[in-house]
């Protein structure tokens, strides 16, 4: 499998290739000044499809997929083609191929998009592995709850400042 590793903060330390039969203990990503250890306890479900991330051991994983570059040209043609059929100019035989030429290679990119699992803490993104059924595409409440930094406060722990007492306040 591929990795794009990142660190907790979401900061990107290179591009790994992981063999998940192997099993390696620790890694050194090109970006990084010293080594990841892998946690592969429980990371692999009995058919050994990815269970949990192994660069930082959390359990929620995420379906993405993941278009070629290309999408964002073929997606302005086809507003152009749309636009030049609005517009009437579509009458052209030579217009109307290009049009099925563009709708051919739109079909043609989303069939070549490939799918992938991404970690909602970390955020590294696992590529060329067979991805399980009980992976889900992003949630927005689960990536709320599972993003450090985003845990609501507990209601005890309250940031009133009238109720807390001053420090050094004299007791009468």
């Amino acid at each position: 499998m591929r990795a794009d590793v990142r660190t907790t903060e979401g900061e990107r330390l290179g591009r790994i290739e992981i063999d998940e039969a192997t099993r390696p203990v620790r890694i050194h990503p090109p970006l990084s000044e010293r080594p990841l250890f892998l946690e592969w306890d429980g990371a692999l479900d009995d058919a050994d499809h990815l269970r949990s991330c192994v660069i930082c051991g959390h359990s929620r994983l995420y379906r993405s997929r993941s278009l070629p570059q290309l999408t964002p040209f073929v997606v302005l043609l086809a507003f152009a083609g749309a636009a030049v059929g609005l517009l009437g100019f579509a009458t052209n035989p030579l217009i109307l191929g290009l049009l099925g030429l563009l709708l051919i290679a739109d079909v043609g990119l989303l069939l070549l998009a490939r799918t992938r699992i991404v970690c909602y803490r970390c955020g590294t993104v696992y590529d060329q592995l067979p991805i399980a059924r009980y992976h889900h595409p992003w949630e927005a409440a689960i990536a709320e709850r599972e993003t450090p930094g985003s845990t609501p406060t507990p209601p005890e722990a309250s940031t009133d400042l009238e109720k807390a007492p001053e420090i050094g306040e004299n007791e009468s």
